[in-house]
């Protein structure tokens, strides 16, 4: 099949085919050209019999930014191209569940490239000139247009009978897909199953079927867990109600334009109205959609991050998250996340507009762990002045400082940086557990004293200043409030010692 390719084409895909044929094997697939990535091409190629290892073209058909695919309504799809129509059906519910997905890819790619014809896919005259399949394969490739005229059956649309019959379908229908083999299962197969186990004429429900066997071909195509509290998904994904639940979800965020929110009165949603072009513009939304995430995980419940296939758009949104939550480099969450879903894709755009985040995430960090350390240092030698000057520090006291420092590094690991504590929704700031959280983490040890950062003076008259929640003065009310604390630990020691030197 390779060698009737020009060296420059690649095979995204091959698929088999039924054929009416009990001896002929036929297959449909696609391929795209180093030349232009954006451009694509199905070739139907006919081999003899099973074991030949020898095949010929017999089908060119390019797509174009007009393309259109449908379910048939018989176990196939239709391709709409140009004026041209075919239609195709797979051997199994799993390859076509593939084709689909692939040609999705293709007729969008068109789309943003504009491809029309006179306008791209020269090479596909190559393939055309090439086509030597015998007459009998390339009538069995045209007869196929005479099935895009089959007759829709009326059935009481909308009837409590058929919601009702519908509903016994589903049922069956999924208890099928799942205990048997999909590789092996044909739609003839589940047409047939199902009638025997409902006991009545499936056929007016053939438009119904097909498009529940794709609906639930997707659901058991499962999202990704990124996190216990983050997955990863497509749509079919966001419309699985049982699923939802059954991880937990919570909070659904949606990345698209042209998707609705499935269930709004289930489940908290936040939208990102934006198409997988590389015009959009994500970045502006990762510091919303942090926030949003980080509340679901917070309050013990799981977010799902969906858009339209789980590649692009809401892949982009997660590898986001996982810089500015755990302090990766793209490079790194980037790997992290796909080792999770290894479909993932962001387009160049997302790509360069990660680039610029990490940057952005980069150059925070380290503003905010010297800002921090240098504060500490400032705080330290005011302490110092307060009890006697400068020239009252000795090279021990020299020594603790330097060891400070490093306490203070050491911390900078395990403490978030400032814009992510101080970036959270109004009632997450009112959480008093995370308040605790934030002025625990960072520990100052002094050789011979055990400081605590919780503010427990005794003396009446001394009162530890209030924290100021407002941004980053935070800190250094901590700071501030702990020198004061060792000022007045040190006052106490004094007395202990002058009240034990009368006693002696």
């Amino acid at each position: 099949m390779v060698e009737q390719l020009r060296p420059e084409d690649t095979v995204k895909l091959a698929v088999q085919l039924e054929s009416v044929s009990s001896v002929r094997v036929r297959y449909l697939i696609v391929i795209s050209t180093l030349g232009n990535k954006q451009e694509s091409i199905l070739l139907g190629m006919d081999f003899p019999n099973p074991e030949s290892d020898q095949c010929t073209i017999g089908l060119v058909l390019p797509v174009w930014s007009d393309t259109q695919v449908y379910l048939d309504g018989d176990g196939g799809f239709s391709v709409t191209t140009a004026e041209e129509i075919r239609i195709f059906k797979p051997v199994s519910m799993q390859t076509m569940w593939s084709v689909l997905q692939v040609l999705h890819g293709c007729c969008e790619r068109a789309v943003n490239a504009a491809v029309i014809p006179g306008n791209g896919l020269e090479w596909a005259q190559h393939y055309h000139q090439h086509i030597e399949s015998d007459r009998l394969c390339l009538n069995e490739w045209e007869a196929l247009n005479d099935l895009e005229s089959v007759r829709r059956d009326s059935y009481g649309d909308g009837t409590e009978e058929r919601i009702s019959n519908e509903g016994l379908i589903k049922v069956h229908l999924r208890e099928i897909m799942r205990t048997e083999d999909l590789d092996n299962l044909t739609s003839k197969m589940v047409h047939t199953a199902l009638e025997t186990r409902v006991g009545f004429d499936t056929r007016p429900f053939k438009e119904y079927i097909d498009n529940e066997i794709l609906v639930t071909m997707a659901q058991m195509d499962k999202p990704s867990k990124i996190f216990d509290y983050l997955y990863l998904g497509s749509e079919w994904n966001a419309a699985n109600i049982e699923e939802l639940q059954k991880n937990n979800v919570g909070y659904i965020l949606n990345v698209t334009r042209e998707i609705d929110n499935f269930f709004p009165e289930s489940f908290t949603y936040m939208n990102i109205r934006l198409y997988d072009v590389e015009a959009s513009d994500l970045l502006p939304h990762w510091t919303d959609t942090y926030k949003f995430i980080n509340t679901a995980r917070k309050r013990g419940q799981a977010v799902l991050v969906h858009c339209k296939m789980g590649v692009s758009r809401s892949a982009s949104t997660v590898i986001a998250f996982a810089m500015k939550h755990l302090h990766w480099s793209l490079e790194t969450a980037l790997s992290y996340v796909r080792d999770c879903r290894s479909i993932i894709k962001p387009n160049e755009g997302f790509t360069k507009q990660l680039q610029t985040y990490n940057g952005i995430l980069n150059a925070s960090q380290q503003r905010h762990s010297a800002l921090w350390r240098r504060k500490s240092r400032d705080q330290r030698q005011k302490s110092l002045c307060k009890e006697g000057g400068e020239e009252r520090k000795s090279e021990e006291e020299e020594e603790d400082d330097f060891e400070l420092d490093e306490d203070d590094e050491d911390d900078d690991d395990d403490v978030d940086s400032p814009d992510e504590k101080y970036s959270d929704s109004p009632d997450e700031k009112d959480d008093p557990g995370e308040d605790i959280q934030v002025f625990e983490e960072p520990s100052i040890q002094v050789p011979g004293q055990t400081v605590s950062p919780v503010i427990t003076i005794n003396e009446p008259n001394m009162v530890a200043p209030s924290v100021n929640r407002s941004g980053r003065m935070n800190l250094f009310s901590l700071m501030q409030s702990i020198s004061d604390e060792d000022k007045g630990r040190e006052q106490v020691n004094e007395a202990e010692r002058q009240c034990l030197s009368n006693s002696l």
